[in-house]
């Protein structure tokens, strides 16, 4: 009681207590020494023992009746706005196009960032994840630009261009691929709903759960569950955007940066900023990587250095480069995922990142 004293005034209901618990290393191995089943029994006891602060925080089980409406409506916005701006590319020419992609682009970054600052993929605004979270940013725009431009730019430099300047999914020496991008616009809608789903049915669990490892078994399939049906989401936008831009549908690449993208979204909204940091440098840095060995081949000698993108491009397609290195970051995610956020203490709000 002593040493956890400030966490036991602060808590709302012993479920946080059991979390804050266990985020200090304590087990039910530990709550058996002081003659309690589980480390929730023992949050009880320290619940009613300890008397409450007068300024408890509201209890992050309640949600304002407005705040679905609200964040519902932004996460909308910015599939409509980008679908709008990739439609006045197509019906403008010239200086005026230019202006138009300058206009989207930003209503589209706007937009997104409102959608991310409320509701479920919203991380809170504490001053110590601030880094991390422009850095991540940072690394999110150069992935979605790598999956508009980077296919065409990979394909024209394997066979010795670019000779021009990006023309369009039309045709062109550097082809866009706009469907991706729009898909991914749209898809911040089903990732709310997950998230939110996510979130809703642990904290469900946390309440019937009597130990943490019972905890961790219930809500890993839940875990599981919502990702699965966010990749299905995300695949039947993929496969409308695709028809509304007269693209090919190719869906590996796509679901594989979206996997990506949502699990460092979830790790990092549940506290955890570090290993979403990391993946996204290392999977931006595989990619700026293989670019820059298909040009570093044109230098006398240095042939080789193309030789395993060329040989995964021509047998696979350009697609298949960040198809691998976007799946093998999603598959470390999820891995990490399923061990961090079926954790009791990710589903309280940390007042540190972890």
């Amino acid at each position: 009681m002593h040493r956890h004293r400030e966490l036991c005034e602060r808590a709302v209901d012993p479920l946080e207590i059991a979390a804050g618990l266990e985020a200090h290393g304590v087990t039910d191995r530990t709550a058996a020494r002081f003659r309690h089943r589980d480390v929730f029994s023992l949050a009880e006891e320290l619940y009613a023992r300890v008397p409450r602060d007068g300024g408890n925080r509201p209890s992050t089980a309640a949600v304002a009746p407005g705040a679905r409406a609200d964040w519902a409506v932004l996460t909308l916005l910015p599939g409509a706005l980008c679908f709008a701006s990739l439609t006045a590319l197509r019906l403008t020419h010239g200086q005026t196009r230019l202006l138009a992609a300058a206009a989207g682009v930003l209503a589209t970054a706007l937009a997104l960032r409102a959608a991310l600052r409320r509701g479920p993929l919203s991380t809170g605004d504490h001053p110590s994840t601030a880094p991390r979270r422009s850095t991540a940013a940072f690394w999110t725009c150069w992935l979605v630009g790598y999956a508009l431009l980077g296919d065409g730019l990979l394909d024209a430099a394997i066979t010795g261009g670019p000779d021009g300047l990006p023309t369009g999914a039309a045709g062109g020496d550097w082809p866009l691929t706009a469907a991706p991008v729009l898909a991914l616009a749209l898809a911040c809608t089903p990732a709310a709903w997950a998230a939110h789903l996510f979130s809703a049915r642990a904290r469900r669990r946390l309440v019937s759960s009597r130990g943490l490892e019972d905890f961790a078994a219930s809500v890993r399939p839940v875990l599981l569950g919502t990702f699965a049906l966010f990749l299905c989401a995300l695949a039947a936008l993929l496969a409308l955007s695709a028809a509304l831009l007269d693209e090919p549908f190719a869906p590996s690449r796509t679901l594989a940066l979206g996997a990506l993208l949502f699990l460092a979204r979830l790790l990092t909204v549940h506290g955890f900023t570090h290993a979403p940091k990391v993946i996204l440098t290392a999977t931006v840095t595989a990619q700026a990587a293989a670019l820059a060995t298909v040009f570093a081949a044109r230098l006398p000698g240095c042939d080789p250095l193309a030789a395993p993108v060329d040989t995964l491009a021509t047998a696979w397609g350009p697609g298949a480069v960040p198809t691998l290195i976007c799946g093998a970051a999603a598959l470390t995610l999820l891995i990490h995922a399923s061990r961090t956020l079926t954790r009791a203490s990710a589903h309280t709000r940390p007042e540190r990142p972890r």
